[in-house]
Protein backbone atom coordinates (compact mmCIF):
# COMPACT_ATOMS: atom_id res chain seq x y z
CA UNK A 1 0.00 0.00 0.00
CA UNK A 2 1.36 3.42 -0.95
CA UNK A 3 1.90 5.84 1.92
CA UNK A 4 0.60 9.26 0.77
CA UNK A 5 3.30 10.96 2.80
CA UNK A 6 5.96 9.48 0.54
CA UNK A 7 4.29 11.18 -2.41
CA UNK A 8 5.04 14.71 -1.19
CA UNK A 9 8.36 16.50 -0.91
CA UNK A 10 7.36 18.11 2.37
CA UNK A 11 8.15 16.86 5.85
CA UNK A 12 5.08 16.42 8.05
CA UNK A 13 3.78 19.10 10.37
CA UNK A 14 3.24 17.71 13.86
CA UNK A 15 0.13 18.71 15.81
CA UNK A 16 -0.10 17.94 19.52
CA UNK A 17 -3.70 17.70 20.73
CA UNK A 18 -6.82 16.32 19.07
CA UNK A 19 -9.39 18.81 20.34
CA UNK A 20 -11.26 21.30 18.18
CA UNK A 21 -8.18 23.43 17.43
CA UNK A 22 -5.90 20.48 16.65
CA UNK A 23 -8.52 18.72 14.54
CA UNK A 24 -9.22 21.87 12.52
CA UNK A 25 -5.49 22.53 12.08
CA UNK A 26 -4.87 19.00 10.80
CA UNK A 27 -7.70 19.31 8.28
CA UNK A 28 -6.53 22.69 6.98
CA UNK A 29 -2.95 21.47 6.51
CA UNK A 30 -4.09 18.35 4.68
CA UNK A 31 -6.32 20.38 2.39
CA UNK A 32 -3.28 22.52 1.62
CA UNK A 33 -1.54 19.34 0.40
CA UNK A 34 0.78 18.93 3.39
CA UNK A 35 1.31 15.76 5.43
CA UNK A 36 0.27 15.91 9.09
CA UNK A 37 0.85 13.76 12.14
CA UNK A 38 -1.84 14.45 14.74
CA UNK A 39 -0.86 13.33 18.24
CA UNK A 40 -3.56 12.73 20.87
CA UNK A 41 -2.69 11.31 24.30
CA UNK A 42 -6.16 9.90 25.03
CA UNK A 43 -6.92 7.11 25.86
CA UNK A 44 -3.38 6.27 26.96
CA UNK A 45 -3.51 9.25 29.28
CA UNK A 46 -6.87 10.67 30.35
CA UNK A 47 -7.83 14.18 31.45
CA UNK A 48 -10.06 15.35 34.27
CA UNK A 49 -12.87 16.35 31.89
CA UNK A 50 -12.88 14.11 28.79
CA UNK A 51 -15.06 11.01 28.73
CA UNK A 52 -14.17 9.45 25.33
CA UNK A 53 -11.18 9.03 23.04
CA UNK A 54 -12.89 10.85 20.17
CA UNK A 55 -11.39 13.84 18.40
CA UNK A 56 -13.01 17.25 19.01
CA UNK A 57 -14.91 15.95 22.04
CA UNK A 58 -17.11 18.64 23.61
CA UNK A 59 -16.51 18.55 27.36
CA UNK A 60 -18.73 21.45 28.43
CA UNK A 61 -21.77 22.83 26.60
CA UNK A 62 -22.94 21.41 23.27
CA UNK A 63 -23.64 24.93 21.96
CA UNK A 64 -21.55 26.83 19.43
CA UNK A 65 -23.61 29.86 20.50
CA UNK A 66 -25.35 32.28 18.14
CA UNK A 67 -25.44 31.52 14.42
CA UNK A 68 -26.56 35.05 13.54
CA UNK A 69 -23.88 36.35 11.18
CA UNK A 70 -25.47 39.79 10.91
CA UNK A 71 -25.60 41.05 14.46
CA UNK A 72 -23.56 38.60 16.57
CA UNK A 73 -19.77 38.30 16.52
CA UNK A 74 -19.67 34.53 17.07
CA UNK A 75 -22.24 34.03 14.30
CA UNK A 76 -19.96 36.10 12.08
CA UNK A 77 -17.05 33.85 13.05
CA UNK A 78 -19.19 30.85 12.03
CA UNK A 79 -19.76 32.43 8.61
CA UNK A 80 -16.08 33.19 8.10
CA UNK A 81 -15.05 29.66 9.05
CA UNK A 82 -17.52 28.17 6.61
CA UNK A 83 -15.98 30.30 3.84
CA UNK A 84 -12.54 29.05 4.87
CA UNK A 85 -13.54 25.38 4.57
CA UNK A 86 -13.72 24.58 8.27
CA UNK A 87 -14.13 20.91 9.17
CA UNK A 88 -15.48 21.83 12.60
CA UNK A 89 -18.26 23.95 11.11
CA UNK A 90 -19.07 21.35 8.46
CA UNK A 91 -19.55 18.68 11.12
CA UNK A 92 -21.45 21.06 13.42
CA UNK A 93 -23.89 21.94 10.65
CA UNK A 94 -24.40 18.26 9.86
CA UNK A 95 -25.17 17.36 13.48
CA UNK A 96 -27.13 20.36 14.74
CA UNK A 97 -29.97 20.03 17.22
CA UNK A 98 -32.72 22.62 17.97
CA UNK A 99 -31.44 25.50 20.10
CA UNK A 100 -33.38 28.66 19.30
CA UNK A 101 -31.03 31.21 17.73
CA UNK A 102 -27.94 29.17 18.58
CA UNK A 103 -26.07 26.43 16.73
CA UNK A 104 -26.00 23.43 19.08
CA UNK A 105 -24.90 19.93 18.17
CA UNK A 106 -25.38 16.30 19.08
CA UNK A 107 -22.04 16.01 20.85
CA UNK A 108 -21.45 12.32 20.12
CA UNK A 109 -22.44 12.58 16.46
CA UNK A 110 -20.31 15.69 16.02
CA UNK A 111 -17.16 14.14 17.52
CA UNK A 112 -17.68 10.92 15.55
CA UNK A 113 -17.96 12.89 12.29
CA UNK A 114 -14.74 14.81 12.98
CA UNK A 115 -12.93 11.61 13.93
CA UNK A 116 -14.12 9.82 10.79
CA UNK A 117 -13.09 12.69 8.52
CA UNK A 118 -9.60 12.86 10.00
CA UNK A 119 -9.12 9.08 9.81
CA UNK A 120 -10.23 9.01 6.16
CA UNK A 121 -7.86 11.78 5.03
CA UNK A 122 -4.74 10.16 3.44
CA UNK A 123 -2.39 13.00 4.41
CA UNK A 124 -3.30 12.79 8.11
CA UNK A 125 -1.68 10.19 10.36
CA UNK A 126 -3.30 9.73 13.76
CA UNK A 127 -0.94 8.76 16.55
CA UNK A 128 -2.03 7.98 20.11
CA UNK A 129 0.21 8.70 23.07
CA UNK A 130 1.44 11.64 25.11
CA UNK A 131 4.00 14.07 23.72
CA UNK A 132 5.76 15.29 26.86
CA UNK A 133 8.25 17.41 24.91
CA UNK A 134 8.24 17.83 21.10
CA UNK A 135 11.55 16.39 19.81
CA UNK A 136 14.13 18.85 18.53
CA UNK A 137 13.90 17.45 14.97
CA UNK A 138 10.23 18.49 14.71
CA UNK A 139 10.78 21.75 12.89
CA UNK A 140 7.11 22.72 12.46
CA UNK A 141 4.87 21.96 15.43
CA UNK A 142 1.41 23.19 16.44
CA UNK A 143 0.67 22.73 20.12
CA UNK A 144 -3.11 22.64 20.55
CA UNK A 145 -3.40 20.86 23.87
CA UNK A 146 -6.05 23.21 25.16
CA UNK A 147 -6.76 24.15 28.76
CA UNK A 148 -6.02 20.59 29.93
CA UNK A 149 -2.40 20.46 28.82
CA UNK A 150 -0.59 17.56 30.48
CA UNK A 151 1.68 18.52 33.40
CA UNK A 152 4.85 17.35 31.63
CA UNK A 153 4.17 19.37 28.48
CA UNK A 154 3.08 22.39 30.54
CA UNK A 155 6.37 22.21 32.42
CA UNK A 156 8.29 22.02 29.13
CA UNK A 157 6.45 25.09 27.82
CA UNK A 158 7.14 26.97 31.04
CA UNK A 159 10.82 26.08 30.78
CA UNK A 160 11.02 27.34 27.19
CA UNK A 161 9.13 30.56 27.89
CA UNK A 162 10.49 31.42 31.30
CA UNK A 163 6.91 32.38 32.18
CA UNK A 164 4.72 31.12 34.98
CA UNK A 165 1.62 29.64 33.41
CA UNK A 166 -1.58 31.50 34.07
CA UNK A 167 -4.47 29.31 35.22
CA UNK A 168 -8.18 29.48 35.95
CA UNK A 169 -11.01 27.08 36.72
CA UNK A 170 -13.65 26.10 34.19
CA UNK A 171 -16.84 24.39 35.30
CA UNK A 172 -19.20 22.13 33.35
CA UNK A 173 -22.99 22.03 33.64
CA UNK A 174 -25.20 19.03 34.49
CA UNK A 175 -27.17 17.11 31.83
CA UNK A 176 -30.70 15.87 32.62
CA UNK A 177 -32.71 13.03 31.08
CA UNK A 178 -35.62 14.63 29.21
CA UNK A 179 -38.17 12.05 30.38
CA UNK A 180 -37.49 12.90 34.03
CA UNK A 181 -38.53 16.57 33.62
CA UNK A 182 -42.06 17.38 34.78
CA UNK A 183 -43.65 19.11 31.77
CA UNK A 184 -46.77 19.84 33.84
CA UNK A 185 -44.65 22.57 35.43
CA UNK A 186 -42.09 23.33 32.71
CA UNK A 187 -42.73 24.46 29.13
CA UNK A 188 -40.96 24.78 25.79
CA UNK A 189 -40.05 28.27 24.56
CA UNK A 190 -37.03 30.10 23.18
CA UNK A 191 -36.40 33.54 24.62
CA UNK A 192 -38.61 36.01 22.74
CA UNK A 193 -39.73 32.99 20.64
CA UNK A 194 -36.59 33.33 18.53
CA UNK A 195 -35.99 30.52 16.04
CA UNK A 196 -32.53 29.59 14.83
CA UNK A 197 -30.75 26.91 12.79
CA UNK A 198 -32.71 23.69 13.19
CA UNK A 199 -35.01 25.38 15.70
CA UNK A 200 -38.67 26.26 15.95
CA UNK A 201 -38.72 29.14 18.42
CA UNK A 202 -39.72 26.75 21.21
CA UNK A 203 -36.45 24.96 21.78
CA UNK A 204 -35.64 25.39 25.48
CA UNK A 205 -37.34 23.76 28.45
CA UNK A 206 -38.17 26.48 30.98
CA UNK A 207 -38.62 25.90 34.71
CA UNK A 208 -40.22 28.87 36.51
CA UNK A 209 -39.58 30.11 40.03
CA UNK A 210 -41.49 32.56 42.18
CA UNK A 211 -39.70 34.92 44.52
CA UNK A 212 -39.69 32.61 47.55
CA UNK A 213 -38.49 29.63 45.51
CA UNK A 214 -35.71 31.72 43.99
CA UNK A 215 -34.37 32.97 47.31
CA UNK A 216 -34.55 29.51 48.85
CA UNK A 217 -32.54 28.27 45.88
CA UNK A 218 -29.94 31.03 46.33
CA UNK A 219 -29.59 30.15 50.02
CA UNK A 220 -29.05 26.49 49.11
CA UNK A 221 -26.37 27.41 46.59
CA UNK A 222 -24.54 29.56 49.10
CA UNK A 223 -24.56 26.94 51.86
CA UNK A 224 -24.14 23.79 49.74
CA UNK A 225 -21.04 21.64 50.12
CA UNK A 226 -18.55 22.50 47.38
CA UNK A 227 -15.39 21.06 45.89
CA UNK A 228 -12.32 22.05 47.88
CA UNK A 229 -9.26 23.45 46.15
CA UNK A 230 -5.76 22.26 46.83
CA UNK A 231 -3.50 24.80 48.48
CA UNK A 232 -1.61 25.58 45.28
CA UNK A 233 -4.90 26.15 43.42
CA UNK A 234 -6.51 28.48 45.94
CA UNK A 235 -5.77 31.76 44.16
CA UNK A 236 -6.52 30.60 40.61
CA UNK A 237 -8.99 33.03 38.95
CA UNK A 238 -12.12 31.98 37.09
CA UNK A 239 -12.88 32.98 33.50
CA UNK A 240 -15.87 35.32 33.67
CA UNK A 241 -17.60 33.65 30.72
CA UNK A 242 -17.90 30.31 32.53
CA UNK A 243 -18.33 31.11 36.21
CA UNK A 244 -19.73 28.44 38.52
CA UNK A 245 -23.29 29.33 39.45
CA UNK A 246 -22.37 29.56 43.13
CA UNK A 247 -19.67 32.13 42.40
CA UNK A 248 -22.22 34.24 40.53
CA UNK A 249 -24.64 33.92 43.46
CA UNK A 250 -21.93 35.15 45.84
CA UNK A 251 -21.82 38.44 43.91
CA UNK A 252 -25.32 39.30 45.10
CA UNK A 253 -28.69 37.58 45.50
CA UNK A 254 -30.13 39.18 42.34
CA UNK A 255 -27.14 38.33 40.11
CA UNK A 256 -28.58 35.10 38.71
CA UNK A 257 -31.89 36.80 37.85
CA UNK A 258 -29.91 39.03 35.50
CA UNK A 259 -27.78 36.17 34.18
CA UNK A 260 -28.58 32.52 33.39
CA UNK A 261 -31.89 32.64 35.30
CA UNK A 262 -33.30 35.83 33.82
CA UNK A 263 -37.06 35.64 33.12
CA UNK A 264 -37.16 38.21 30.31
CA UNK A 265 -38.67 37.11 27.01
CA UNK A 266 -40.37 34.06 28.55
CA UNK A 267 -44.06 33.57 29.34
CA UNK A 268 -45.47 30.61 31.24
CA UNK A 269 -48.48 29.47 29.14
CA UNK A 270 -50.22 28.12 32.25
CA UNK A 271 -50.22 31.54 33.93
CA UNK A 272 -49.48 34.13 31.22
CA UNK A 273 -50.50 37.02 33.46
CA UNK A 274 -48.07 36.07 36.22
CA UNK A 275 -44.44 36.97 35.57
CA UNK A 276 -41.92 34.38 36.74
CA UNK A 277 -39.40 35.81 39.19
CA UNK A 278 -36.65 33.63 37.67
CA UNK A 279 -36.44 30.87 35.04
CA UNK A 280 -34.05 27.95 34.69
CA UNK A 281 -33.51 26.97 31.04
CA UNK A 282 -32.44 23.58 29.68
CA UNK A 283 -31.17 23.13 26.12
CA UNK A 284 -31.30 19.98 24.00
CA UNK A 285 -27.98 18.15 24.19
CA UNK A 286 -28.33 15.27 21.72
CA UNK A 287 -30.03 14.67 18.39
CA UNK A 288 -32.56 12.27 19.86
CA UNK A 289 -33.77 14.94 22.25
CA UNK A 290 -33.39 12.62 25.22
CA UNK A 291 -30.81 14.75 27.05
CA UNK A 292 -30.99 18.42 28.06
CA UNK A 293 -28.26 20.47 29.73
CA UNK A 294 -28.88 23.13 32.35
CA UNK A 295 -27.89 26.40 30.66
CA UNK A 296 -25.37 28.44 32.64
CA UNK A 297 -25.34 25.97 35.54
CA UNK A 298 -21.62 25.30 35.64
CA UNK A 299 -20.95 24.26 39.21
CA UNK A 300 -18.40 23.26 41.81
CA UNK A 301 -21.05 21.76 44.11
CA UNK A 302 -20.31 18.21 45.15
CA UNK A 303 -22.36 15.63 43.27
CA UNK A 304 -24.71 14.78 46.14
CA UNK A 305 -25.41 18.48 46.70
CA UNK A 306 -26.14 19.02 43.03
CA UNK A 307 -28.84 16.35 43.07
CA UNK A 308 -30.36 17.70 46.27
CA UNK A 309 -30.34 21.39 45.33
CA UNK A 310 -31.20 21.15 41.64
CA UNK A 311 -34.20 18.95 42.44
CA UNK A 312 -35.71 21.91 44.31
CA UNK A 313 -36.20 23.62 40.92
CA UNK A 314 -39.87 23.37 39.81
CA UNK A 315 -40.09 20.69 37.12
CA UNK A 316 -36.84 19.00 38.19
CA UNK A 317 -38.08 17.44 41.42
CA UNK A 318 -37.54 13.95 39.97
CA UNK A 319 -34.70 14.82 37.61
CA UNK A 320 -32.34 12.03 36.61
CA UNK A 321 -28.89 13.25 35.70
CA UNK A 322 -26.94 11.76 32.79
CA UNK A 323 -23.94 13.82 33.90
CA UNK A 324 -23.41 15.99 36.94
CA UNK A 325 -21.40 19.17 36.88
CA UNK A 326 -17.71 19.28 37.56
CA UNK A 327 -14.64 21.48 37.73
CA UNK A 328 -11.29 21.38 36.00
CA UNK A 329 -8.16 23.49 35.92
CA UNK A 330 -7.28 25.41 32.77
CA UNK A 331 -3.97 26.89 31.65
CA UNK A 332 -3.19 29.51 29.03
CA UNK A 333 -0.18 31.44 27.79
CA UNK A 334 0.71 35.06 28.30
CA UNK A 335 0.32 35.19 24.52
CA UNK A 336 0.79 38.89 23.71
CA UNK A 337 4.25 38.68 25.20
CA UNK A 338 5.20 35.14 24.19
CA UNK A 339 3.79 34.66 20.66
CA UNK A 340 4.53 36.43 17.40
CA UNK A 341 1.90 37.56 14.90
CA UNK A 342 1.75 34.06 13.34
CA UNK A 343 1.27 32.33 16.72
CA UNK A 344 4.88 31.09 16.92
CA UNK A 345 6.63 30.97 20.27
CA UNK A 346 9.23 33.73 20.16
CA UNK A 347 11.60 31.72 22.32
CA UNK A 348 11.33 28.71 19.97
CA UNK A 349 9.83 29.51 16.52
CA UNK A 350 9.50 25.80 15.67
CA UNK A 351 6.57 25.73 18.10
CA UNK A 352 3.29 27.35 17.15
CA UNK A 353 0.26 27.42 19.46
CA UNK A 354 -3.47 27.15 18.78
CA UNK A 355 -6.75 26.91 20.65
CA UNK A 356 -7.61 27.80 24.23
CA UNK A 357 -4.03 27.61 25.43
CA UNK A 358 -3.42 30.84 23.49
CA UNK A 359 -6.01 32.76 25.52
CA UNK A 360 -9.09 32.51 23.37
CA UNK A 361 -12.25 31.10 24.93
CA UNK A 362 -14.98 29.00 23.35
CA UNK A 363 -15.30 26.08 20.97
CA UNK A 364 -15.56 28.12 17.78
CA UNK A 365 -12.80 30.52 18.77
CA UNK A 366 -10.47 27.60 19.54
CA UNK A 367 -11.14 26.01 16.16
CA UNK A 368 -10.67 29.36 14.41
CA UNK A 369 -7.25 29.83 16.00
CA UNK A 370 -6.37 26.28 14.93
CA UNK A 371 -7.43 27.19 11.41
CA UNK A 372 -5.19 30.26 11.39
CA UNK A 373 -2.23 28.42 12.95
CA UNK A 374 -2.47 25.76 10.23
CA UNK A 375 -2.54 28.30 7.42
CA UNK A 376 0.50 30.07 8.84
CA UNK A 377 2.29 26.72 9.27
CA UNK A 378 1.43 25.69 5.70
CA UNK A 379 2.78 28.92 4.26
CA UNK A 380 5.95 28.55 6.30
CA UNK A 381 6.45 24.98 5.15
CA UNK A 382 6.06 26.06 1.51
CA UNK A 383 8.49 28.93 1.94
CA UNK A 384 5.70 31.48 1.44
CA UNK A 385 4.52 34.44 3.47
CA UNK A 386 0.90 34.67 4.57
CA UNK A 387 -0.37 37.95 5.94
CA UNK A 388 -2.66 37.88 8.95
CA UNK A 389 -6.40 38.21 8.31
CA UNK A 390 -7.43 41.88 8.50
CA UNK A 391 -8.33 42.98 12.05
CA UNK A 392 -11.71 44.01 10.65
CA UNK A 393 -12.58 40.30 10.29
CA UNK A 394 -13.57 38.04 13.17
CA UNK A 395 -10.46 35.91 12.64
CA UNK A 396 -8.20 38.96 12.52
CA UNK A 397 -9.80 40.57 15.55
CA UNK A 398 -9.35 37.37 17.57
CA UNK A 399 -5.74 37.02 16.43
CA UNK A 400 -5.04 40.65 17.32
CA UNK A 401 -6.37 40.09 20.84
CA UNK A 402 -4.18 37.02 21.31
CA UNK A 403 -0.94 38.38 19.86
CA UNK A 404 -1.24 42.11 20.46
CA UNK A 405 -3.44 42.76 23.48
CA UNK A 406 -2.34 44.47 26.70
CA UNK A 407 1.21 45.13 25.51
CA UNK A 408 1.64 48.26 27.63
CA UNK A 409 0.43 46.51 30.76
CA UNK A 410 2.69 43.53 30.15
CA UNK A 411 5.72 45.72 29.45
CA UNK A 412 5.00 47.46 32.72
CA UNK A 413 5.45 44.11 34.42
CA UNK A 414 1.89 43.17 35.41
CA UNK A 415 -0.16 41.21 32.89
CA UNK A 416 -3.93 41.62 32.71
CA UNK A 417 -4.27 39.34 29.68
CA UNK A 418 -7.32 37.09 30.07
CA UNK A 419 -9.15 34.56 27.87
CA UNK A 420 -11.66 36.20 25.55
CA UNK A 421 -14.62 35.16 23.45
CA UNK A 422 -15.00 36.84 20.07
CA UNK A 423 -17.05 40.02 20.39
CA UNK A 424 -17.55 43.22 18.44
CA UNK A 425 -15.52 45.09 21.02
CA UNK A 426 -12.39 43.50 19.49
CA UNK A 427 -13.15 44.95 16.04
CA UNK A 428 -11.89 48.32 14.77
CA UNK A 429 -14.88 50.68 14.87
CA UNK A 430 -16.75 51.74 11.77
CA UNK A 431 -15.37 55.16 10.88
CA UNK A 432 -18.40 56.37 8.97
CA UNK A 433 -21.65 56.90 10.86
CA UNK A 434 -24.32 54.26 10.38
CA UNK A 435 -27.42 56.41 10.04
CA UNK A 436 -29.75 54.71 7.59
CA UNK A 437 -31.34 51.30 7.20
CA UNK A 438 -31.37 49.39 3.91
CA UNK A 439 -34.57 51.18 2.86
CA UNK A 440 -33.07 54.61 3.31
CA UNK A 441 -34.89 55.40 6.55
CA UNK A 442 -32.90 57.24 9.18
CA UNK A 443 -32.36 55.40 12.45
CA UNK A 444 -33.26 56.87 15.77
CA UNK A 445 -31.18 56.37 18.87
CA UNK A 446 -30.74 53.16 20.82
CA UNK A 447 -30.96 49.53 19.86
CA UNK A 448 -31.87 49.98 16.20
CA UNK A 449 -28.75 52.00 15.60
CA UNK A 450 -26.68 49.44 17.49
CA UNK A 451 -28.07 46.65 15.31
CA UNK A 452 -27.15 48.71 12.24
CA UNK A 453 -23.61 49.18 13.56
CA UNK A 454 -23.19 45.43 14.10
CA UNK A 455 -24.59 44.77 10.63
CA UNK A 456 -22.08 47.16 9.13
CA UNK A 457 -19.22 45.55 11.06
CA UNK A 458 -20.32 42.12 9.81
CA UNK A 459 -20.68 43.22 6.19
CA UNK A 460 -17.24 44.84 6.29
CA UNK A 461 -15.74 41.72 7.86
CA UNK A 462 -17.03 39.33 5.19
CA UNK A 463 -15.97 41.66 2.37
CA UNK A 464 -12.49 42.02 3.86
CA UNK A 465 -12.22 38.27 4.44
CA UNK A 466 -13.07 37.59 0.79
CA UNK A 467 -10.41 40.09 -0.30
CA UNK A 468 -7.85 38.48 2.02
CA UNK A 469 -8.67 35.01 0.70
CA UNK A 470 -8.32 36.22 -2.90
CA UNK A 471 -4.99 37.83 -2.06
CA UNK A 472 -3.70 34.68 -0.39
CA UNK A 473 -4.65 32.61 -3.44
CA UNK A 474 -2.89 35.06 -5.77
CA UNK A 475 0.28 35.04 -3.64
CA UNK A 476 0.33 31.23 -3.57
CA UNK A 477 -0.04 31.07 -7.37
CA UNK A 478 3.00 33.29 -8.02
Amino acid sequence: MINPMTMTKFQPVHIVGGGLAGSEAAWQLAKAGLPVILHEMRPQRETAAHKTDGYAELVCSNSFRSDDATSNAVGLLHAEMRRLGSLIMRCADAHQVPAGGALAVDRDGFSAAVTQALAAEPLITLERGEVAVPPSDWDNVIIATGPLTSPDLAAAIAQRTGETQLAFFDAIAPIVHRESIDMEKAWFQSRYDKAGPGGSGADYINCPMDRDQYYAFIDALMTGDKTSFKEWEANTPYFNGCLPIEVMAERGPETLRHGPMKPMGLTNPRSPDVKSYAVVQLRQDNKLGTLFNMVGFQTKLKHGEQVRIFRTIPGLENAEFARLGGLHRNTFLNSPKLLDETLRLKANPAWRFAGQITGCEGYVESAAVGLMAARFAAAERRGETLSAPPPTTAHGALLAHITGGHIETIDAGSSSFQPMNINFGLFPPITEAVEYDRNGRKYGRGSAKNVARKGALSARALADLDAWMDGAKADAAE
